[in-house]
């Protein structure tokens, strides 16, 4: 196997609001679509963000969508190069209609990072990995 991610797909309750949530409020750029398609693909820096309705995502992994909304055990990171940068991004993905879950914070492993949900409760990670001493 190619060690690379090439496609993180997300399923959601409700395709609308999420390409808003991601295209307007958190400015990812949106591939061009069929305005009555079933699934939204933003273009980032080495891989792809795919948005799909979660019970078809669910019927075409051939899974149960129980909706449970807990924690499905997932998370996606984000890094950024300033702590700022940390706090910027939290507060820009609040503003969009997201909600911080973890306010930004030194954290164990010796960097700076917090975590937001978006609409659908997918939690991202904003981190600023400290390398060095600043």
């Amino acid at each position: 196997m190619d060690p690379r991610i090439t496609v993180v797909t997300l399923g959601v309750s409700d395709l609308d609001a999420s390409i808003q949530f991601y295209r307007d409020g958190l400015g990812l750029p949106l591939r061009d679509r069929e305005p009555d398609s079933d699934i939204a693909f933003f273009t980032l820096e080495g891989t792809w963000l795919a948005l799909y309705p979660r019970d078809l995502l669910a019927e075409d992994a051939t899974v149960p969508d129980e909706g449970s909304g807990g924690f499905s055990g997932v998370t996606i990171a984000h890094n950024v190069s300033t702590k700022a940068g940390v706090d910027e991004v939290l507060e820009e993905a609040k503003a969009a209609g997201g909600s911080v879950v973890k306010p930004a914070q030194e954290v164990f492993w010796g960097g700076y990072s917090g975590y937001f949900s978006d609409p659908d409760g997918h939690l991202w990670e904003v981190a600023y990995p400290q390398l060095t001493d600043d």
